[in-house]
């Protein structure tokens, strides 16, 4: 019998005895001193950290009218590491998700990852179907998803978010930082199916998105959204646009756009008419342009309102073009000028001056740069160097050919007239006081070019059909053929109108836009007049606004009578 040595077998127990040794240090390290290891794998199994959504700021109109609200909505997600699925509850979900199987078991399967969305906002019906399924690992998330009252009548303005919640266009887009708030987190203990069955603790509070609050007026952004649309449809125009702006502050009170498009349905939305044209499109404001013209020749003392100008034979050639008028007028004075839109005469007086004297006062009315209203992709106009300009450039231009500009722009660059000269500042926000501007003009030109523009809405003049019973009206009708691919079409127009009441005191100016009107008419006065009217009466009384003139006060030309229309 082999006998083994006596110290092999205490050299094996003394092995023994220091590995027991050893590990028991390494449990009572990990247990007792250094515990983080242990409890980071076990809570692992049971603790989550999820993400508390922060309810984005609501958008108000100036009145506290909700025109963007956020409602809550369930998503559909998962913890792949916790899910356990059979096959069939792997159909069932992916037909209620209507979804994919394949991208389902393909979502379930990367367990490496804590947190996926299957589906995001969910009506709560669909939700509880989910959930009924009883899979653990499948659970619901609460978000928020934007609602928008005013639908397809405010859309062009508001914009619309995305499935994360953040502005995709318009003021969601440009204030996202304002309103979006700041997500919180909190840590909770699940059960195996993916439930939570208690709240651990709050790591960071949600900070909910601000109120934004806007200058417009719901009610008068319905009424010039419907008056817009009708006028679109009416006269079977590609498009449209209006804004009403507050001659005192500066402030957007309405903007729409035709077509517009609901919001809601952010599944329907083309990407075409998600453009607010009233901003971001550039067009050439033919005859609108001409009280510039002649505002600036009265600051240089050139002419005078009462100043005669030949128009004879009504047309005027320059090199190889040829300026014409609707119809020969001969001898006009530079307020008939204006009141009969007479292309002829404002060229003659744009020729008058010096082409930086013209470049002048079209640069300080903001033709040819943003308006700084702060909405996204807003246009800043064409208005070329006044050294590059031709005799012919500068003539065409005193009535709006080879210059273009948005119809934000040229709605502004309005209130040096219904000011005492003054170019306000635009805001879409909301202003609580009367805003100072710019002195552009002489108070004395603005009086003048004002009793100029009424003349415009009276007999005689080429914008009747803009008047307002009770009130007194002053603007100006702008019709322009449609510049496509680089030359004029001689069958396309743009029909503009842009005036301001009370003429007396002015209140509200109001700027409208009809782009390719195909029923027949296409005059800036037959078109966009008639609108600029509609909204204008109702909204002087929705502000309850004083009449400044007889409620009998509208003089229609009589059906036999020649009207007096414009074409540049």
């Amino acid at each position: 019998m082999l006998k083994l040595p006596a110290w092999r077998s205490r050299l094996l127990l003394a092995a023994l005895l220091l590995w027991f040794i050893a590990l028991a240090a390494r449990a009572f390290y990990l247990q007792g001193l250094n515990n983080g290891f242990l409890q980071q794998k076990g809570e692992a199994r049971y603790s989550r950290v999820i993400e508390i959504s922060a309810t984005r700021g609501i958008i108000v109109d100036r009145n506290n009218e909700p025109l963007a609200i956020s409602t809550p909505v369930e998503s559909v997600a998962a913890s792949p590491a916790d899910v356990d699925i059979t096959p069939q509850q792997t159909l069932r979900l992916a037909r209620l998700l209507e979804a994919d199987v394949g991208e389902i078991r393909k979502k379930l399967s990367d367990t490496t990852r804590e947190f996926i969305y299957l589906k995001r906002q969910l009506p709560p019906e669909e939700a509880a179907r989910v959930v009924a399924l009883g899979i653990p690992g499948v659970f619901l998330q609460r978000e928020y998803r934007r609602y928008y009252p005013a639908g397809e009548v405010a859309a062009h303005l508001i914009g619309f978010t995305g499935v994360d919640d953040n502005g995709q266009e318009a003021l969601e887009l440009a204030f996202n930082n304002v309103l979006a708030g700041k997500p919180g987190s909190r840590r909770v203990i699940k059960d195996r199916l993916g439930n939570i069955v208690e709240d651990v603790e709050s790591i960071r509070a949600p900070q909910n998105g601000q109120t934004l609050q806007l200058a417009i007026d719901a009610r008068l952004q319905y009424l010039a959204h419907r008056e817009l649309k009708g006028a679109v449809a009416v006269n079977r125009a590609k498009s449209g646009g209006i804004i009403v702006l507050d001659v005192a502050t500066g402030e957007v009170l309405a903007l729409a756009n035709a077509p517009s498009y609901n919001p809601n349905n952010r599944g329907k939305i083309e990407v075409a008419r998600t453009r607010n044209r009233a901003v971001t499109d550039l067009f050439e404001p033919g005859s609108t342009l001409k009280p510039f013209t002649v505002a600036a020749a009265i600051e240089a003392g050139s002419v005078t309102p009462e100043s005669v100008i030949q128009t004879a034979p009504g047309q005027l050639t320059i090199g190889d073009r040829t300026i014409r008028d609707v119809y020969p007028m001969g001898m006009l004075t530079v307020a008939q000028i204006i009141q009969k839109s007479s292309n002829v005469g404002a060229a003659k007086m744009a020729l008058g001056l010096k082409p930086e004297t013209m470049w002048n006062l079209f640069s300080r009315v903001g033709f040819g740069a943003p308006s700084r209203s702060g909405f996204p992709g807003e246009a800043s106009g064409k208005l070329r160097a006044y050294s590059r300009w031709r005799p012919i450039e500068q003539a065409t231009m005193s009535y709006g050919n080879g210059i273009s500009m948005s119809l934000l722009q040229l709605v502004r660059a309005y209130t040096i007239f219904a000011t005492d000269g003054e170019l306000k500042p635009v805001t879409l926000l909301r202003r609580n006081a009367p805003v100072g501007g710019v002195q552009v003009i002489s108070p004395e030109t603005a009086r003048a070019m004002r009793k100029m523009l009424e003349a415009v809405v009276q007999p005689g003049g080429t914008g009747l059909r803009a008047q307002v019973a009770g009130y007194r009206v002053a603007g100006k009708t702008g019709t322009a053929r449609k510049l496509v691919g680089g030359s004029y079409a001689p069958d396309k127009y743009i029909a503009t109108f842009v005036g301001f009441a009370p003429a007396s005191s002015p209140r509200l100016i109001v700027a409208v836009m009809i782009d390719e009107p195909s029923a027949g008419q296409y005059y800036g006065g037959a078109v966009a007049a008639p609108v600029f009217a509609q909204v204008t009466a109702g909204a002087l009384r929705l502000l309850a606004v004083p009449y400044d003139a007889p409620v009998d006060n509208v003089v229609l030309p009589r059906p036999d009578a020649l009207e007096i229309r414009e074409e540049v």
